[in-house]
């Protein structure tokens, strides 16, 4: 194969899965990066390449056509994000972000985590927040479908059979991780429609692609916790010592009445800024809030560029 084809091949590859070495102290991961787009490309396509969702590289980029970029456009890849506040152990599902961490050890004993893309459950299905663990493991499985899904399959013209045998037509794909949720349905597992992972389309489950269930379902051990949380707005500390926002979109069918507005925002960022004194760029943490395009965005002022009055103000007063 002629090198500039295999170079072409090369780079239109799945991205592996993305490990990185965790600080006790740590609040990032990742470098935002950035790419462009061929002209047979779409934004499907470069998530996958990238180790992304579709959802994710839509929303860090607000005005691309999701299914014609076109040659040459500039795509942002959203390949820095901030860790969930929550503990680090096991597996964890950030619902809101469509993201899977998983919090392990080298065989050196250093703290590792790595991250996946996830599509998660359609309106009035998603999975049920709490902790749980992985109580089974099955390669090649089979799908049952409920009956509540044939009757919904059938209510639009779609038969489906009451057992569908592993292969190219189960949805399930190669692998996966039966959940400990009373119901027993719940799983992670892969798909046979990689162009759908990062959506939320599912009936429930968490679907990965093909390659990166088949990485995690030989790493993870049965009685492995699993914790499922929603959390869309994030704050971390950069090694930079300034305080970064990440904000994304609230899931489909979530109450209005029970997505943060501007007030939690600022409950937020002050519990953040609890035990740190440094300066907030209220007006960037406000554009960051509704754009909600899921990157970490600086929040706090670098003191040696605050202006003299901001310094002032922020300078304690003097003992008398």
């Amino acid at each position: 194969m002629p090198l500039i084809g295999m170079l072409a091949l090369i780079a239109a590859l799945p991205a592996s899965a993305e490990v990185f070495e965790l600080g006790t102290a740590q609040d990032m991961i990742g470098e935002p990066g950035m790419t462009q787009s061929r002209y047979e490309d779409t934004l499907s396509d470069i998530a996958r390449q990238h180790h992304l969702g579709f959802d994710e590289i839509v929303a860090a980029n607000p005005g691309v056509d999701a299914w014609l970029p076109g040659e040459g456009t500039r795509i942002a890849l959203p390949t820095q994000r901030i860790i969930p506040d929550v503990p680090r152990t096991g597996l964890l599902v950030n619902l809101a972000e469509g993201r899977l961490f998983y919090f392990r050890t080298s065989p050196k004993g250093q703290p590792l985590i790595e991250t996946y893309p996830v599509s998660v459950g359609q309106v009035g299905r998603t999975m049920p927040l709490g902790t749980t663990k992985v109580v089974a493991k099955q390669k090649k499985p089979s799908w049952y479908p409920p009956k509540s899904i044939r009757d919904r399959h059938l209510e639009e013209g779609d038969v489906l059979p009451p057992f569908i045998p592993p292969g190219p037509d189960n949805p399930l794909g190669e692998y996966a991780l039966r959940l400990g949720i009373p119901s027993g349905a719940y799983l992670i597992h892969g798909t046979n429609k990689p162009v759908s992972v990062g959506l939320q389309i599912t009936n429930g489950c968490i679907r990965l692609y093909p390659e990166d269930i088949e990485a995690l379902f030989k790493e993870v051990p049965l009685g492995l916790p699993v914790r499922i949380i929603n959390q869309r707005i994030k704050t971390g500390w950069g090694i930079d010592g300034a305080l970064y926002l990440e904000v994304h979109h609230a899931l489909d069918g979530t109450d209005a009445k029970d997505v943060e507005d501007l007030t939690a925002l600022t409950r937020q960022i002050v519990a953040a800024t609890s035990h740190k004194r440094v300066i907030i760029d209220w007006e960037a943490a406000e554009k960051t809030f509704e754009e909600q395009r899921g990157e970490p965005v600086q929040i706090s002022i670098d003191r040696w560029v605050a202006s003299p009055v901001a310094q002032a103000a922020d300078r304690p007063a003097k003992r008398r």
